[in-house]
């Protein structure tokens, strides 16, 4: 039996990834690391609390010595844990160098000093900065953080590398695009959007509202990772993305068009500092090495995912405080 270290799977993206993995798979067993910060919450995870193949593990990948015990214990690691929140990094950058970056290097020290068959990490299109109006990012491009979360992110990702070519820890790196589906935190975008107009709130757009950001859903997110677990090179960078460029007051209005709210709706409000344009990723290279492709169109997932958070008030009401459905939340000393 597998024996899967998880790493930040009370948030948004670990909670759908091991629901995937506890679905799809019968022989394996899931140790889901995370100290229930900001964004984390025990929730996301009510429904497979009671599988024997599941358990979770209350604490923080800074704490070296609980690492070291978890990860002797492991057979593949998919380091998901991270502050992820760009507005609370221009707030307070300290919390984000120390889980992304040193916490990421604490699961690398374990890692290389046990019998880890993949360590996966789970990174960001962030890292790469602002990309230019035309083109994409690809995975040898150069890494221009433009924000502390970014720039924590891409020194994490530097670790990585490093640790696969000194030691030769079987490390491979997944960059994606922005995620958006059921369980994410109320302060991003297309969650908080959602949340705001059911509670008849005015939709937050920062500035223009003409940054572009390429959306995929967290399915096939999660899809693309276990591929790569499965079939991806150790040593190599896959950037992940399914092509649905949108200007953000795009996004709104169809945010608030699904759930039959007039457009005036949104709100321009005063940009964050260091806001990047746009994010694009050329994903040829896992479509063409390994046969990823993503199943959802934007519509459909957008839909589904309007529909998840009507029927789900339960989940996201405790979570939507005036503090985190904030505006401007970049402004807010958290």
């Amino acid at each position: 039996m597998l024996k899967l270290l998880v790493t930040g799977g009370m948030g948004f993206i670990g909670c759908n990834f091991i629901r995937y993995i506890l679905t799809k798979y019968d022989d394996i067993q899931i140790t889901n690391l995370d100290k229930l910060s900001v964004g984390s919450n025990p929730a996301n995870l009510k429904d497979v609390e009671a599988d024997k193949r599941y358990r979770f593990v209350k604490g923080d990948i800074t704490d070296r010595e609980l690492v070291k015990t978890l990860v002797n214990q492991t057979d593949v690691i998919v380091n998901i844990a991270a502050e992820t929140h760009v507005d609370r990094s221009i707030a307070n950058p300290q919390p984000f160098f120390e889980s992304n970056t040193l916490g990421t290097f604490n699961l690398l020290e374990a890692a290389r000093k046990a019998d880890i068959k993949t360590f996966l990490h789970v990174s960001t299109d962030e890292i790469y900065g602002t990309t230019p109006q035309y083109g994409s990012f690809e995975e040898s491009d150069r890494l221009y953080p433009s924000n502390p979360y970014a720039a924590s992110k891409a020194a994490a990702d530097m670790f990585v590398i490093a640790y696969h070519k000194t030691y030769d820890l079987k490390a491979i790196i997944t960059r994606c695009t922005n995620n958006f589906g059921p369980y994410q935190f109320p302060e991003k975008f297309i969650s908080k959007a959602i949340i705001r107009a059911l509670l008849n709130l005015k939709v937050p757009v920062y500035g223009s509202g003409k940054q572009i950001r390429d959306w995929i859903y967290v399915a096939d997110h999660c899809e693309a990772i276990d591929l790569i677990l499965k079939k991806g090179s150790p040593g190599e960078i896959y950037n992940i993305s399914a092509g649905n460029e949108l200007e953000n007051v795009k996004v709104a209005e169809l945010i608030l068009n699904l759930l039959g709210k007039p457009k005036e709706m949104t709100e321009f409000v005063e940009d964050r500092p260091g806001h990047d344009i746009r994010y694009s990723l050329n994903s040829t290279k896992i479509k063409a090495e390994l046969g990823w492709r993503p199943k959802h169109s934007f519509e459909e997932a957008l839909k589904q995912t309007v529909d998840w958070y009507v029927n789900n008030k339960w989940w996201w009401k405790p979570l939507a405080t005036e503090q985190v459905l904030h505006a401007t939340p970049w402004k807010l000393k958290w």
